[in-house]
């Protein structure tokens, strides 16, 4: 759980080695590499086509980052909700050489979801978006969604699939794990990476992949999903 700055500066290289990291973390059998490109065959255009409107659901409105003005709505559909902002970097959950105490001043080793074998989520291998702590302005537990709910994330014409991981600040929205950001080809730096805008978020209502550590079977159920939405059934 993570809020950045939009003003910090991004770190040398050199953070990447530092000595005081915690040692790598062997990934499960299911966490492979996310490939830096777009997953599937539904296209960013017309996933974004049908959120070009907003039906409010939040009774009031999230800011970006700490400081910044509270904009950003969260809108639904009968098959979703989603929300456009920035994206900032959760490293949150398994240290690894990434993510960790000595690259990530925000750190913390614990998310709000586990893998089906009790350890935490793994930011540096498993894409996963965060979701706003329930709260007077959104309960997205209220909107069918859960951990382990399906997300298409849209960054220009990248699409990239990923579960809700994790649980962020009351009133901030706009956060995804180092591999979502990777993968949608945007800094995943935990200190200074980012984008300050251009990130779309539409999570799938009543949807959730078991266990949550699964990426293969994000795709596939996002996959699906997408499809769905895009033809309005």
């Amino acid at each position: 759980m993570r809020v950045q700055s939009l003003t910090l500066v991004a770190a040398g290289a050199a953070l990447l080695a530092a000595p005081t990291m915690s040692p790598p973390v062997e990934p499960t059998a299911r966490q492979e590499p996310v490939a830096a490109r777009h997953e599937g065959d539904v296209r960013a255009a017309d996933l974004l086509a049908k959120v070009r409107d907003c039906t409010q659901v939040s009774r009031g409105r999230y800011r970006s980052d700490d400081g910044r003005p509270a904009t950003i709505p969260v809108c639904g559909t009968r098959e979703a909700v989603f929300w456009k902002a920035d994206m900032d970097i959760d490293c949150d959950g398994q240290p690894g050489l990434r993510c960790n105490r000595g690259t990530d001043p925000a750190y913390t080793d614990a998310t709000a979801y586990q893998q089906s074998n009790g350890r935490q989520l793994n930011a540096e291998r498993l894409p996963y978006i965060v979701v706003p702590t329930p709260s007077a302005i959104w309960d997205y537990r209220a909107s069918g969604v859960r951990g382990g709910s399906v997300a298409a994330v849209i960054h220009r014409d990248r699409v990239q699939y990923a579960v809700v991981g994790d649980v962020g600040p009351r009133d901030i929205i706009g956060e995804a794990s180092y591999a979502s950001a990777e993968a949608l080809g945007i800094d995943p730096d935990p200190r200074g990476g980012g984008t300050a805008s251009g990130v779309t978020y539409i999570v799938f209502k009543d949807s959730q992949v078991k266990p949550i550590e699964d990426h293969a079977a994000a795709i596939a159920t996002g996959e699906r999903l997408a499809r769905l939405f895009v033809r309005g059934s």
